[in-house]
């Protein structure tokens, strides 16, 4: 499978947990709930996954965490929020680049409709 089709069944999955849920309730309780989908969908999926910085030769335990790793390289990050803001997309732009991910998606399940919810971000790996 590639990472478009991957990207394919990530956007099916959370139209599926905002239509079955709705909108206004926690981050966490999406993010469990969207995992659930995946895993369901054969797809293996990291929650919570930490993500160092490294600097130099140094490598920085930050406590950073990415919400959901798909398939070791595409990055979800929820939000449940009224209006996403740039620095969501710094966040998780910032993920993708520390941990050299080409695809991610930025998710904020407090929207109507959840297709209005959902950016994709596609980074240039070097």
């Amino acid at each position: 499978m590639n990472i478009n089709e991957i990207g394919t069944i990530i956007v099916d999955a959370a139209i599926t947990v905002h239509r079955l849920l709705g909108p206004g309730l926690l981050e966490s309780c999406y993010e469990t709930c969207l995992m659930y989908e995946l895993t369901t969908r054969g797809l293996f999926v990291e929650r919570q996954k930490s993500i160092p910085i490294i600097y130099g030769l140094i490598k920085l335990e930050s406590g950073y965490k990415i919400d959901l790793l798909v398939e070791k390289q595409i990055v979800i990050e929820l939000k449940s929020v009224e209006t996403l803001k740039d620095i969501h997309t710094a966040q998780i732009l910032t993920y993708m680049k520390l941990g050299s991910y080409r695809l991610g998606y930025l998710m904020n399940f407090n929207e109507r409709l959840m297709k209005n919810g959902i950016k994709r971000y596609i980074l240039t790996i070097e």
